[in-house]
């Protein structure tokens, strides 16, 4: 049986420019631009839909044609959007990205405003809808508040990605407010985990976490692999071997991996382990979502 899980947060078309050579500052760089549909919550939508599970994306989306175009792209993935909504007099969100030619990010911007719609009245009304679900996997493109309200009234296990540096606050300053303070997994990669706890190390920065209220805790480090720990176990995995064509997407993968490893049931070191061959999968694809994840993972 198909096991529900609901992802909240962006959905964005994307942008990626990846270099041919060395990048030159201030002036037009030969490569070649690929336009794809993305958002970290519609990333992680997309890779669990491809393993399998019955996946229902919480999101909002622009009333342009770029917004059009992304929802009817969900649809044709087998992505549920009964809790999503169009909104009216906006553009979807759009992220660009420059990579070098190693595939690996330079520069990126983030327009991400018409998530402030997602508020946490629009959680109020989809929260019975969103509670059948089996998981609930959040991005902080929502709000501080939006997640405060997610994690106080959540009875499904709750995952959240930290999305960015900037972002990453959102979800400490939800757990600092919230009178449960408690989350079953955050992933954050490495920049955003000392960014947010201040410590000098990603160790030391899971250690913040842990007493912050997160249980399970998801740290990414690029080329040197992936850390993850909880109160009774604690592993540093080396990065997989592998061919690097885009690193958008790499991120976001890594968590649909760990997801479905709990859908799987599967021991705490083995979810970090089906985060590490996700990441890998989307590393191989110029889209931040490879089609072909099921077969590279299962």
């Amino acid at each position: 049986m198909k096991k529900n899980i609901a992802v909240i947060g962006g959905a964005n078309v994307d942008l990626s420019a990846t270099l041919r050579g060395a990048f030159i500052a201030s002036d037009s760089n030969p490569g070649f631009v690929h336009i794809g549909y993305g958002g970290v919550a519609r990333n992680i939508a997309h890779n669990l839909a491809l393993l399998g599970a019955n996946v229902q994306l919480v999101s909002c989306f622009g009333s342009d044609i770029l917004g059009e175009l992304i929802r009817q792209d969900c649809i044709n993935q087998g992505l549920h959007l009964d809790l999503s909504q169009q909104i009216g007099q906006e553009r979807n969100g759009m992220y660009l990205c420059i990579n070098n030619h190693a595939g690996d990010m330079i520069a990126a911007v983030a327009d991400t405003d018409i998530m402030m719609h997602l508020t946490p009245g629009y959680l109020e009304q989809r929260m019975e809808q969103l509670n059948r679900s089996d998981f609930i996997v959040a991005d902080t493109n929502i709000s501080a508040g939006t997640l405060q309200y997610l994690i106080e009234h959540a009875t499904a296990p709750v995952f959240v990605d930290g999305v960015s540096t900037v972002k990453a606050e959102r979800v400490t300053e939800a757990l600092r407010k919230s009178n449960k303070k408690h989350l079953f997994a955050l992933k954050l990669n490495q920049k955003e985990a000392l960014s947010v706890t201040g410590a000098e190390n990603y160790e030391e920065a899971a250690v913040h976490l842990l007493k912050q209220g997160v249980d399970n805790i998801y740290i990414t480090l690029g080329s040197e692999g992936a850390y993850c720990c909880n109160t009774e176990e604690r592993y540093h995995f080396p990065a997989l071997p592998g061919e690097v064509v885009n690193t958008t997407g790499a991120g976001d993968a890594f968590l649909s991996g760990v997801v479905w490893a709990y859908v799987k049931g599967l021991r705490f070191a083995d979810t970090a382990q089906y985060g590490l061959m996700a990441a890998r999968a989307a590393l191989k694809s110029p889209s931040a979502v490879n089609p072909d994840i099921a077969n590279l993972l299962l």
